[in-house]
């Protein structure tokens, strides 16, 4: 501790702010860290005090819990990463869930003396929060509501100062469309959830934030130790390094840019903040810089179900580095001409798709009006466009009314529906519901269910059929689940399915499977449907997930896929302690236990809902041909909850796995409510195949 008795690695205090009545509350940090961690750990622990059942997402009693972690703002390479959580209004049903970003925000809170923001209640009139140190302000944002992203953001900074941080909304979070975004003034978003909508619907436009303190670390050495081998080797600490012409040197960006504005944390040595592209502004026609990552490049061309890897996502007009790269890697499947227009994607063909083909023009116009909008990327692009794209195939749109023909291929229409989702306007105000509603309002036995032919392995020799809605659970599109966008074989599509089923929206996200050779090995030896391994696997995922989220850091810029105790040697760097793998995977554990304890008091999550809930993409084959049947994938349930220490019938923790836990008060909440299963009980009779498939 600091002789104020602050955790080191904490600021020491949480702020409440009730957009009400215009009032603030400061709560002691100390009153749960460091036992829950920071980040999600803790988000969830004031979610579990404080919101009771029944609060949706668009009522004033949702809040909106943003936390930092101990390595935020200390200098510890990739710990600048910040989450929120609260009441998603893109899941389906509402539950709790969670976002992740990156971005200067979450230290610029901590300099502002706060290790988390809790945001709740509904502001009489649209307003913006301006947090400056120890001076909370509620100002008006009538001026700025209605605004784009990136002009709400201008104007912000021109009231406030360069150097002002800042969180906005756009005109989809006003609108309360269900996959709006928050977007931070360096281009990071929070995304998957629809919290951009929850913003709208406390009229709530921006936090603007500045703080003029710092966060001071238990161990100094620890961090400049940690400093020098995080990202090397293989990824190679970035330099600092302005662009000398647009298109030269490592990235496609403008000759006065520098790379670390869009650094994390101070120190920070992830890449990613090389990866942008210059280009020209659909709004201004004006060069810009976008920081574009994996989910950009899907706007570009869906021909290919392709699992291509995450340090390839620079998209350009040329695309001279990527192919460099890939070449280099020695895949054997780059063209020859490096000049050609096409994206990183295609180099990596699963199954043919085709969504939608290759444009450039499209895929600036795309990302621009999401951006500028504030609208999920992914929801876009690899839900919307691709059913768009097949339905149409598939002649199911005769009925429908856009406003103009529907083409994917055609730019204008990429326009004209974006802001018809938008700004609610005719058939647009159907699919601001969200894909899920949006199909279940105009009907999924048609809409949804009916069969797309026209997808095929990458040679053409099988086709592999799909619905038409590629909806992996809770309301989510696939992601890395074997079918639709990235494909992948049979082990690590059951991992990703089980990580689906105990979420409440696309875990997929924070979530990536690091796997070994040797486990991989395992995997096929033993069979990936039999594999204790691969459950083992998984759960060791969740908490390294959980981890990543809470303390929190960045996944990519491990010098291995493995490195345990490198969360680890930062969370100890951070709060001056030695702490070891186990240790925080026993922080982890809790964490992971608490999102359990509130999906099943607050949206009464059982086994009968989850496992049918991501079972149906199964029955569509992989890129393979790969199936999972309804045993098959109930016996991977069942090991999974065994090992879990959760009741088969149920799918509830016993007594003794939240006490070991250290939750010995969600033990006694769950019994009270009667949802505390027999202790050891493991038969159960096991439910029908709801499908018949």
């Amino acid at each position: 501790m600091t002789e104020d008795h602050t955790l080191f690695g904490y600021v020491g205090q949480i702020l409440r702010v009730n957009l009400t009545d215009s009032t603030t509350e400061i709560l002691p940090s100390a009153r749960y860290l460091p036992e829950y961690i920071g980040g999600k750990a803790l988000c969830s622990k004031i979610f579990w005090d404080e919101v009771r059942p029944g609060v949706g997402a668009f009522d004033p009693d949702n809040k909106l819990i943003l936390a930092t972690g101990p390595t935020t703002g200390t200098g510890i390479p990739t710990g600048g990463r910040t989450t929120m959580c609260g009441i998603a209004p893109n899941s389906l049903p509402e539950q709790f869930a969670s976002g992740s970003i990156g971005g200067r925000l979450g230290t610029v809170l901590k300099y502002a003396g706060y290790d988390a923001l809790i945001i709740e209640g509904k502001a009489p009139k649209h307003t913006y929060l301006l947090i400056d140190d120890d001076k909370i302000s509620f100002l008006d944002a009538e001026a700025i509501w209605g605004m784009t992203v990136h002009n709400s953001q201008r104007s912000i900074m021109l009231a406030h100062g360069p150097e002002i941080c800042s969180m906005v909304i756009g005109p989809a979070g006003e609108n309360l469309v269900r996959v709006a975004t928050i977007t931070t003034s360096n281009d990071h978003n929070f995304s998957k959830s629809g919290f951009g909508a929850v913003f709208g619907a406390k009229n709530l436009k921006a936090v603007a934030l500045r703080g003029s303190g710092s966060v001071q670390p238990g161990n100094i050495q620890k961090v400049f130790e940690l400093r020098k081998k995080i990202g090397d080797p293989p990824q190679v600490v970035n330099r600092i390094e302005p662009q000398t012409e647009v298109g030269k040197g490592t990235n496609s960006v403008r000759a006065d840019w520098n790379l670390c504005r869009f650094t994390c944390s101070p120190g920070c040595t992830a890449r990613c903040q090389k990866v942008m592209m210059g280009t020209t502004s659909t709004f201004t026609g004006e060069l810009v810089d976008q920081n574009e990552k994996c989910v950009s490049t899907r706007a570009f061309g869906s021909i290919f179900d392709s699992p291509f890897p995450v340090w390839c996502f620079i998209a350009s007009k040329k695309n001279t580095i990527t192919f460099a790269q890939l070449k280099s890697w020695g895949k054997g499947q780059v063209p020859d001409d490096p000049d050609m227009d096409v994206l990183t994607s295609e180099a990596f063909a699963g199954d043919r798709l085709d969504y939608f083909g290759m444009s450039y023009d499209r895929g600036i116009v795309l990302n621009q009006l999401c951006n500028e909008f504030g609208l999920d990327k992914w929801d876009v692009c690899m839900w919307c466009f691709a059913w768009i794209g097949m339905a149409k195939k598939e002649n199911l749109l005769d009925d429908l009314d856009f406003g103009m023909e529907p083409d994917t291929e055609n730019v204008d229409f990429v326009k004209h529906f974006i802001t018809c989702m938008t700004y609610r306007y005719g058939i647009g105000d159907i699919f601001a519901e969200g894909m899920a509603r949006a199909i279940r309002t105009l009907g999924k036995e048609k809409y949804g269910d009916t069969t797309y032919h026209g997808r095929y392995s990458a040679d053409g020799s099988r086709q592999l059929d799909l619905p038409v809605s590629v909806e992996a659970g809770w309301g989510q599109t696939y992601h890395w689940t074997g079918r639709g966008a990235q494909g992948t074989p049979k082990w690590l599509w059951l991992i990703n399915s089980l990580m689906f089923m105990v979420n409440t929206r696309d875990p997929i996200a924070s979530g990536h499977i690091h796997a070994k050779t040797d486990s991989v090995r395992r995997f096929y030896e033993e069979g990936p449907s039999t594999s204790q391994h691969l459950i083992d696997m998984e759960i060791r995922n969740e908490w390294d997930s959980m981890i990543k989220d809470s303390i929190t850091a960045c996944e990519w810029q491990s010098p291995a896929a493995f490195w345990p105790s490198q969360e680890a040697e930062m969370f100890g760097a951070a709060i001056g302690e030695e702490v070891t793998a186990d240790e925080l995977y026993a922080y982890a554990e809790r964490a992971r236990l608490l999102f359990r304890a509130i999906l099943m008091r607050n949206h009464g999550r059982c086994r009968d809902l989850e496992v049918p809930q991501v079972y149906p993409n199964m029955t569509y084959p992989d890129p393979k041909g790969e199936v999972a049947t309804w045993d098959e994938w109930n016996d991977i349930v069942d090991r999974y909850y065994r090992t879990s220490g959760w009741d088969l019938e149920t799918g509830w923790p016993y007594r003794s796995t939240w006490e070991k836990a250290g939750l010995g008060y969600i033990a006694d909440e769950m019994e009270k409510l009667g949802m505390l299963p027999p202790e050891g009980r493991t038969e159960y009779i096991r439910k029908p195949n709801p499908i018949g498939r």
